[in-house]
């Protein structure tokens, strides 16, 4: 009876001990309640929801084609991303939303965000669904009169949302994450996790 009693005792010890889940690099969004749709054009003129990308994990980014500097980069980052993944890329889809749709047409968002990566795709609305979707995401942006040739810049949120292959909000990945970190969350949606 001791030995028993002992055993499930080591058994119970021993299940405690098992690895903890693994973890984000990036914040986690799991369970929130906001961009929960998102409904655009692509560079095509092709309407395109969210759930059209359903089995894939799905990177939403937003700035625009005019943008000096955090639009470019992020993209770069996740075209290297993309590369790192290999074959695995094919289940990523990368979604460029563009805030500025006055500049940005279909033409030249079909110029602009493949040039980083031939599989990214670029979205847009009216001024109206532009504004809805920059709401339904959280996502901040304001113009800023600026001398030259462009006329304004836009000061926008910097992140990128990412959903898991069913089709829910998972991260948030900062501007200055690392092409390493970004690819080690995809890897882990990736594997279901």
């Amino acid at each position: 009876m001791r030995n028993r009693l002992c055993i499930l005792l080591c058994l119970a010890v021993l299940a405690g001990c098992s690895p903890p889940p693994a973890s984000f690099v990036n914040t986690d969004l799991t369970g929130a309640t906001f961009a929960r749709g998102l409904t655009l054009d692509d560079h095509d003129g092709r309407q395109r929801t969210l759930a059209d990308f359903h089995g894939k994990v799905v990177v939403v980014f937003f700035g625009y084609t005019s943008c000096p500097d955090i639009c470019p980069s992020t993209l770069a980052r996740l075209a290297g991303a993309m590369q790192q993944l290999g074959a695995e890329a094919q289940r990523v889809q990368v979604l460029f939303v563009t805030l500025d749709p006055e500049r940005d047409s279909g033409e030249r968002l079909k110029t602009f965000v493949p040039w980083f990566h031939p599989g990214f795709l670029g979205l847009r609305g009216d001024a109206a669904q532009t504004r809805a979707a920059s709401e339904e995401f959280r996502v901040f942006s304001a113009h800023k009169a600026v001398d030259g040739e462009l006329g304004y810049v836009l000061d926008h949120s910097t992140g990128a949302y990412v959903f898991d292959p069913a089709g829910r909000i998972r991260l948030y990945v900062k501007d200055s994450a690392s092409i390493e970190e970004i690819v080690a969350d995809l890897r882990l949606l990736l594997s279901g996790k």
